[in-house]
């Protein structure tokens, strides 16, 4: 194989999913339309929170900040990938390449910590609802916003620096559809074992302790629902959780296999199968996931729809 050494002047050819299926025109016409569901819906619920103010309660709040970091972080992903495919141009600058390494794991790593932060107010707004607004107000919400973004930025930057640091010598080829770290460390050319292991670390730090936690809270949950006397009070509150659960078990299982998983048990084509579906596809249906399950949401499209909005005070 021909060696490189100038990958900070040439760049790398990003080789994804798009390249090696057996129909790639019809996989990027999917990847096409579920972008726009993507940003039709994330939209549409960023929009419709945002106008009606009985919505402007934490778990909406949280909400909005999840449509918010899924429309992001599938915008770094699909439309260089549509356009190269189109294109026939795949080639990635090392900026470029960095960049999009950094946005994708701010932004996945925010949502890790945000979908633990929602568990917790589910768990509030269940197991203890006379002191929801206590444990819930809108200063500890944002402060649970903003850790979530700040922690995930501060980890992003060194993982970024880091990965990029080392010299890129075995091939200018990223068999991956975006730049993401297990895939680009096969064309290190120098020991990376150890940072492998810091890798691992940061996939059992915003992968599974926040899965462990959504788990811990969604069990008391059960237990208390089962307790409920109302029976329409127990089918909203498991509606509720459901859809949330669903939406968790989506996006952790493609994060998980990515980053808690050692490189040798999964191939280049297990990768980019599993990232498509945390990167693509999980943003595409999170918000139809939450909307058409719930009365709220589908009540204040149509009120937004209608013009039909009542002044209220904000917790945003």
């Amino acid at each position: 194989m021909e060696l490189w050494n100038s990958t900070m002047v040439s760049g790398f050819i990003l080789v994804g999913i798009l390249d090696d299926s057996g129909s790639p025109e019809l996989l990027c016409a999917t990847f096409t339309a579920l972008y726009m569901l993507a940003m039709a819906s994330n939209g549409l619920l960023l929009l419709v929170i945002t106008m009606d103010a009985r919505l402007h309660v934490p778990m909406y709040l949280l909400l909005w900040q999840l449509s918010l970091m899924d429309l992001l972080l599938t915008s770094v992903i699909t439309p260089k990938a549509v356009v190269d495919f189109l294109l026939k141009d795949n080639t990635i600058s090392f900026g470029g390449c960095a960049l999009q390494m950094f946005l994708e794991l701010t932004l996945g790593g925010a949502e890790d910590l945000l979908l633990a932060f929602m568990a917790y107010d589910r768990y509030v707004a269940i197991c203890h609802p006379l002191n929801y607004m206590i444990f819930m107000k809108p200063r500890i919400c944002w402060l649970g916003v903003a850790i979530s973004w700040t922690l995930a930025s501060l980890s992003a930057v060194g993982y970024t620096v880091y990965t990029m640091h080392y010299p890129f010598c075995k091939s200018r080829k990223i068999r991956h559809l975006f730049c993401e770290i297990p895939p680009l460390l096969k064309l290190a050319c120098a020991d990376t074992s150890k940072y492998e292991l810091m890798v691992y670390v940061m996939g059992v730090t915003f992968l599974l302790l926040p899965l462990a936690a959504i788990l811990a809270s969604y069990t008391l949950i059960l237990f208390t629902v089962l307790y409920v006397p109302s029976r329409e009070g127990r089918k909203k509150a498991l509606v509720t959780c459901s859809s949330h659960l669903t939406v968790v078990g989506m996006w952790y299982g493609g994060a998980s296999f990515m980053y808690v998983l050692p490189s040798s048990l999964h191939t280049p084509k297990q990768d980019n199968i599993f990232s498509v579906f945390y990167t693509i596809v999980t943003p595409a249906l999170n918000p139809l996931i939450y909307s058409l399950r719930n009365k709220e949401v589908t009540g204040a499209l149509r009120r937004v729809l209608g013009g039909r909005l009542l002044p209220e005070h904000s917790a945003f």
